[in-house]
């Protein structure tokens, strides 16, 4: 039965019209809700508080989740919400990455606040549509379809007849079904999930995006978090927006000459700069595999090890040359000159399900390569390139995916995991097919894929509880933060990018603060206060992305001719003014890059008192897995033993040539950990918390953030 007959036969639940609100300098102030545990459909004004403060993206996210849940909403309650919001400049065409959304929800991993965000084509499809935002509550019995026609202005709510469950079918499915035509493909953004998120906690979102110059649709994903999880808890099979058409100015800009020129510029930067400095857009963020080997920085064996002498087998070049289709514009989102979704074409299954079929591979980005690659010991373009369709089809996080599998590989190593626990599965760094069946078994719900499923933290406890496994090991060796897992950097040697992964509001993800080489590599952070400095600015610069519907690679992945000739390059200021001058063109309001900031601390510290109520964000929370920071075992000290040694008597002032291992491990790990210690304790002050990281009474004032919701929460702990 094709896709239109079986749709034929979906039962619809409820249809809303509604009188569409059209654009106005990037908004339309409404926000459309959806309970699917009744299949109530209603339209919400954006309060007038709600928009100075939050101003959109994330902030509309965390706003509604607020005000939607109490402190012990639990993420599988039917009042927890997935809220999807791009924000003001979502949605522009004329400067690069302006396609993002950002997805808000409580986590089944860390049970607090989690947000991720996610190109292709449902954000600014769903803003022309006529809403800022979408808010989904409730659970329903049956899975169900919900359909946004912003052509016709209407939205319904349908029983799944029966649709498949795997991404990249489903979507073929979808756009069969509500596109007038092939032609229309391109008018079509789908939301769904996949097989996995069915039977996880780690569970992804799905985006559609269409490939015109392919004629193929293609997926981006919201990973992080478990919000897939979410939604399938919640029974949402699909959410499908469709538009007539994107034209060039439906945000009805204030100044669309502005914005024009600001990004004709940019795209001649591209033209010009992107081939001599990272080419993105011949190798997207692959580029970098190889340049974090070379400077001991990619994680191999579970963040064990930053290189490998195998690194040279997943060099960028490798998959620019032989893998990455070139010469076609691989942007989620239109206009974007940096086109830097790189894919692969017609790759032949070897696993699973689809094995032997021809399919497109949305990637592998970097944190693919070093998550599936690198990190479990598999050194194989090929391998990496099926992981990554299956984590995508299957609705599982590559970051994820790779920092549980890495974990267990470990586990398994040191015999706390041996073939009967595992079902019969030999679980050696490298061996990628039984790793490969560990996700398949994830996605069929059954076996040890389960279990991983879970994340390192379930695991962890599972573990110690059925194994007997050593606690202090586990806590060590397991990298996560708050629940949520690591992302692919190696850390140890960085005290700054530990700060930056261990400090986030919602764990270990690189979208806050990305400072390894300006305090590994260049040493421009030599003290505390220049280490605080930058982890406070940079988390609330990024933060401002997530507030509009940008991407941030278009700021940094490709700099100005001149970069090196201005003040603070690091911060890269030609970009920066960029982006301030693309605001005031969007929204017609006066704007500067500080006030930039501002609006991001309002988020930042509304989303660190939000895990305050939820019983989380205090400084021990904010405490690291000791593999973060420095060598757990022998075998990963002796491995740079000339320069740990080195350190312990340059830095620590200890000689460590009578020294055992064991000792060398101790004198190191006390060290580190007490820089840690004092790096909190500096970072708390330049955010204008306290010495256990509670944002004060003093410092929301000063941000215009001293709203009465939380001056009660934070008041007992000042």
């Amino acid at each position: 039965m094709n896709a239109k007959d079986l749709f034929a036969k979906a039962k619809k639940l409820n249809a809303w019209q509604y009188n569409k609100k059209e654009l106005y300098r990037g908004y339309t102030d409404k926000i459309l809700y959806i309970n699917v545990g009744d299949a109530a459909i209603k339209e919400k004004d954006v309060p007038a508080q709600m928009k100075e403060k939050f101003v959109g993206g994330k902030g509309y996210g965390l706003r509604l989740l607020w005000d939607a849940t109490t402190p012990t909403t639990k993420w599988n309650d039917p009042e927890n919400e997935v809220i999807i919001s791009s924000g003001p400049i979502g949605g522009i065409t004329q400067y690069s990455g302006a396609g993002k959304s950002l997805l808000v929800s409580l986590s089944p991993q860390t049970d607090s606040v989690m947000d991720s965000n996610v190109g292709g084509f449902f954000g600014p499809f769903l803003k022309f549509s006529g809403f800022d935002a979408l808010e989904l509550q409730g659970k329903a019995e049956k899975d169900v379809i919900i359909y946004i026609d912003g052509k016709n202005n209407n939205v319904e709510i349908y029983e799944d007849p029966g649709f498949a469950n795997d991404s990249h079918i489903l979507a073929e499915e979808l756009s069969e079904v509500f596109a007038d035509n092939e032609k229309d493909y391109k008018n079509i953004g789908i939301v769904s999930m996949g097989a996995a998120a069915d039977h996880s906690l780690i569970g992804m979102v799905n985006f559609t995006f269409y490939d015109v110059k392919r004629k193929k649709i293609r997926l981006k994903q919201a990973g992080r978090g478990g919000i897939g999880t979410v939604m399938r808890d919640k029974k949402i099979k699909a959410i499908v927006a469709k538009v007539d058409g994107v034209k060039g100015n439906l945000n009805n800009v204030a100044d669309l000459e502005k914005i024009t020129a600001v990004g004709r510029t940019y795209q001649q930067e591209m033209r010009e700069l992107d081939d001599h400095q990272c080419q993105m857009r011949k190798k997207g963020t692959a580029n970098i595999a190889n340049v974090m080997n070379d400077y001991d920085l990619l994680p191999t064996h579970n963040f064990k090890f930053g290189s490998s002498v195998d690194g040279q087998k997943i060099h960028s070049d490798i998959f620019r040359d032989k893998y990455f289709t070139q010469n076609v514009p691989d942007g989620c989102w239109i206009g974007c000159a940096m086109s830097c979704a790189k894919g692969v074409d017609d790759f032949v299954l070897k696993t699973g399900p689809y094995k032997g079929d021809a399919v497109i591979v949305d990637g592998p980005e970097y944190e693919t390569v070093a998550g599936l690659g690198s990190n479990l010991g598999i050194f194989d373009p090929e391998q990496i390139i099926e992981g990554n369709f299956y984590c995508d089809t299957y609705g599982i996080c590559t970051i994820t995916w790779g920092t549980c599998m890495a974990f267990v590989m470990e586990c398994y190593e040191n015999g706390i995991l041996n073939k009967e626990r595992t079902g019969g599965l030999e679980l050696n760094f490298g061996n990628f097919e039984d790793a490969m069946e560990v996700m398949h078994q994830l996605a069929r719900g059954e076996g040890f894929g389960l279990i991983v499923g879970q994340g390192v933290r379930k695991m962890k406890e599972h573990f110690i509880k059925h194994f007997g496994a050593d606690e202090k090991f586990l806590n060590d060796i397991g990298m996560e933060n708050k629940g949520l897992e690591y992302s692919q950097y190696v850390s140890k040697e960085s005290l700054a990018q530990q700060g930056g992964y261990a400090m986030t509001n919602k764990g270990p993800q690189h979208d806050e603060a990305w400072l390894i080489f300006m305090d590994m590599v260049n040493n421009q952070l030599p003290s505390f206060e220049d280490k605080a400095e930058a982890l406070h600015y940079f988390p609330m610069f990024r933060t401002w992305f997530g507030l509009q519907g940008l991407c941030k690679l278009p700021w940094n992945d490709v700099v100005p001719k001149d970069n090196a000739e201005h003040d603070e390059p690091h911060k890269i200021p030609g970009h920066v003014n960029n982006y301030v001058e693309i605001y005031k063109g969007v929204t017609g309001q006066p704007f500067s890059k500080e006030e930039m900031i501002t609006q991001s601390e309002r988020v930042y510290n509304f989303q660190r008192i939000f895990n305050i109520r939820r019983g989380f964000g205090l400084r021990k929370h904010d405490a690291q897995p000791y593999r973060a920071a420095g060598p757990v075992t022998r075998e990963e000290y002796e491995s740079r033993q000339e320069r740990y040694d080195k350190q312990l008597k340059e830095l620590v002032g200890i000689d460590p040539t009578n020294m055992s291992t064991d000792e060398k491990i101790t004198a190191m790990r006390k060290y580190r950990e007490d820089r840690y210690e004092q790096l909190l304790d500096a970072v708390y002050k330049r955010r204008g918390w306290t010495p256990n990281g509670v944002p004060t009474i003093e410092h929301l004032k000063n941000i215009k953030m001293d709203l009465p919701e939380l001056i009660e929460v934070i008041t007992p702990l000042q």
